[in-house]
């Protein structure tokens, strides 16, 4: 009799090919996957009983900002696990144009305290790829990891955080710099282009940088420039640099936000389509919720931030800059996505500021009046005071551009989530995956059981090259999810955004059960992947 080291029995196989599930039995043994027929005679160490249950494979996560989250120490274990226990195996991080690596020696003192307000503490700047897993490798941890080369970071670590061209050498060093992090393992170039650094890049720099990421068959991931008002056009801006640097082209969290863009993605999504009919390589991501979430610091013009938050802290202490600011959210300045412009600081809430717990959970509007302050003050005076460590939950969506995205064949599953230490984060770093399942399968049929399923993992895992992963087969390697399709559901809210999901029941990685009934084992078999 044939003896693994686990055996899943019992259970629907969903095997992430978007398949019909079907019965089968799924062991585990060195690490790799063996599927059999229900039933079979087999003999194993541990034994999951599926019965009644879905078994897919493990939930690649291909948008979160979690680089650092491990890196802080175990002290907010709640925070760490959340991604885990809601079926996530893999994350890929580095996303929007911002990741922990690379820079030049020179560079690295300067830019750890910007990544320190960034990524919630201090979980220091790297190099490059591997330094950075070098990092992790010292921090024991449940699931993968992988990373994207943000390009904000990488303009910061050879020009610095300031708003002029990279000249011909600078260029070089940057393209050098990624080209050694994308043969360490790196998983693609990622850009974030309405934020600083990255904003003050011309078209043609991405180009040049992206020809780097396709030259190692690698994807350019984006961050669009605009996402409210100038969609469309910031869309064929990425369509632009796609085509000319030749990397294949993924739309990070996909979305047309702001009252001036509801209801584009009946204009975006058959573009995305036509292209793809054309024989062009693009794909997109996108997060079940009306609501985003970012820096604070991130609605103030670009300008605001020449110079890093050194210059932005001068220019908050200065009366005169910040009526530069209420003119420039009030007027526009060409080229800037102004998210208080598309929809008001009433729809800007504060997730996260670590001295000032009063003020999570209140809209910026709420907290001006209360002070009887003008809107832009209250939001200097908080930057100020807390470092510029401050994060936000901006509803700008609407359910109908959600839907839409959901549905398009092409898009996969990303929770960007920001998971930083106190506060209120988004409850989509806890809940994203159950979400799905439950609200957008189960109660609204938008999606089928298996569409869903490869849509988080054999999809997600073609796209980042992820080989031997986001699929159940002969060989494959060990990370499996069992959930029950009848009461899988998210329990994250944004009042209580940290409380685990329903209906998750295991969660394997590498053949170790990680997750049992829904509580975590303290088996710690994940590690970064070298891509």
């Amino acid at each position: 009799m044939s003896r693994f080291d686990l055996l899943v029995r019992g259970g629907v196989l969903f095997d992430g090919t978007a398949r019909p599930g079907r019965e089968a039995d799924v062991a585990a043994d060195g690490g790799r996957l063996t599927v059999l027929p229900p039933g079979a005679a087999v003999d194993a160490a541990e034994v999951i009983d599926a019965r009644g249950r879905a078994v897919a494979p493990g939930f690649i996560d291909v948008h979160t900002h979690s680089d650092g989250v491990s890196l802080l120490g175990q002290g907010d274990r709640e925070l760490v696990r959340a991604s885990v226990l809601q079926g996530v195996t893999t994350e890929i991080c580095g996303n929007c144009g911002s990741s922990l690596f690379p820079a030049l020696p020179e560079r690295l003192a300067a830019m750890r305290a910007d990544a320190r307000v960034s990524f919630g503490g201090d979980v220091g700047i790297y190099e490059d790829f591997e330094g950075f897993a070098e990092a992790h490798a010292r921090v024991p941890r449940a699931n993968h990891l992988s990373s994207l080369v943000g390009h904000g970071t990488l303009r910061a670590g050879v020009l610095g955080p300031v708003d002029r061209p990279a000249t011909p050498a600078e260029l070089a060093a940057m393209c050098d710099l990624l080209d050694r992090a994308l043969s360490q393992g790196a998983a693609g170039l990622s850009t974030g282009l309405i934020y600083t650094p990255g904003t003050y890049a011309s078209t043609d720099e991405v180009v040049a940088l992206a020809a780097v990421a396709a030259r190692h068959g690698k994807p350019y991931v984006t961050h669009l420039r605009d996402e409210m008002a100038r969609v469309e056009e910031a869309l064929e801006e990425a369509v632009e640099i796609g085509r000319r640097s030749g990397a294949a082209l993924h739309v990070s969290h996909h979305k047309t936000a702001g009252r001036y863009a509801w209801g584009r993605t009946e204009r975006t999504l058959p573009r995305i389509a036509e292209l793809r009919a054309a024989g062009m390589d693009v794909t997109c991501d996108v997060y079940p919720y009306t609501a985003g979430s970012t820096a604070l610091a991130a609605m103030l013009p670009p300008w605001a931030n020449d110079g890093g938050m050194a210059g932005l802290t001068r220019r908050l202490g200065s009366p005169e800059e910040r009526d530069r600011m209420r003119r420039a959210i009030a007027e526009g300045v060409p080229g800037w996505e102004n998210t208080v412009g598309n929809g008001g600081w009433d729809r800007i809430s504060v997730a996260c500021a670590p001295r000032h717990p009063e003020t999570e959970g209140r809209t910026i509007a709420d907290l001006a009046a209360t002070a009887s302050a003008e809107p832009l003050d209250m939001v200097a005076e908080l930057l100020l005071a807390e470092g510029g460590e401050v994060t936000i939950i901006s509803h700008s969506m609407i359910e109908d551009d959600v839907r839409r995205v959901l549905a398009a064949p092409y898009a996969m599953i990303g929770s960007d989530g920001v998971p930083k230490p106190g506060g209120r984060p988004h409850p989509r770093w806890a809940g994203t995956f159950p979400r799905v399942l439950g609200h957008y399968v189960r109660e609204l049929g938008l999606l089928t059981l298996e569409s869903a399923v490869h849509k988080m993992t054999g999809m997600a895992a073609a796209r980042f090259g992820l080989t031997g992963r986001g699929v159940i087969r002969d060989g494959a390697h060990a990370d499996l999810v069992v959930f029950d399709p009848d009461t899988v559901a998210d329990g994250a809210t944004f009042a209580d955004p940290l409380l685990p999901p329903a209906g998750v029941d295991a969660v394997v990685v590498g053949g170790e059960i990680v997750v049992r009934a829904g509580v975590e084992t303290g088996a710690r078999p994940g590690r970064v992947l070298a891509l």
